[in-house]
């Protein structure tokens, strides 16, 4: 899979890389949290908000709106599924990074071919802004058996449990969380636990292209 960078031209129908910020006070932080062999999420990490500079920081990326600076770390080369929320949502890693990404709008009928997911490296220390209608997920490592440690700032709330019965149609099956909709490949453990198999064609793998 061709792995373009977040500097790309490729990348501006997706988000956009943040400048003007002093990130040393979030960096030092975010390297204190643990990375494992597998990947493992947490919403909100108070060592992450106490960090020099953070919480101007994110009252300005999300206009003064309540927020939360959490991570994703470990290692990881595999799509497995695609989510989305209702706001941007920011990564910053200590580690060079790789997301696979895709549109809303490509979405058809509730399922979406991963031919039309692409790879983009985000390089250490730089922020990254992921648009509202970026599908994304799990980072993916940037270099053969190199973790990573992603901060994830979101609005306040998000990824927390809320997963409501039923649904009137096809977008509200794929609530999985809190202003969170997932859809699954079918060979992703979160198909089996009950999440919409939305994706259709070839689990990516990036295992071999990094």
């Amino acid at each position: 899979m061709k792995i373009l960078s977040v500097y790309d031209a490729e990348f501006a129908p997706y988000g956009r890389v943040v400048e003007g910020y002093d990130l040393t006070g979030m960096l030092a932080a975010l390297a204190t949290t643990p990375c494992t062999d597998s990947v493992v999420y947490v919403a909100k990490d108070e060592v992450l908000h106490q960090a020099e500079g953070a919480e101007a920081i994110g009252e300005a990326l999300f206009g003064g709106m309540p927020f939360q600076l959490g991570w994703c770390n470990g290692h990881n080369t595999k799509l497995n599924c695609l989510e989305f929320h209702r706001d941007s949502e920011f990564n910053l890693g200590t580690e060079d990074f790789i997301l696979l990404i895709a549109k809303q709008e490509e979405i058809i009928d509730g399922v979406l071919d991963t031919s039309k997911v692409k790879a983009f490296k985000a390089p250490a220390g730089v922020l990254v802004e992921c648009y509202a209608t970026t599908l994304h997920y799990a980072p993916c490592s940037a270099a053969k058996d190199q973790g990573f440690r992603v901060m994830v700032a979101l609005p306040a709330g998000t990824n927390t449990d809320y997963r409501p019965e039923g649904g009137a149609n096809v977008m509200d099956k794929m609530l999985w969380a809190r202003n969170k909709w997932l859809i699954a490949h079918p060979e992703a453990s979160e198909a089996a636990q009950g999440a919409v198999v939305g994706l259709k064609g070839e689990n990516i793998d990036i295992a071999a292209d990094i």
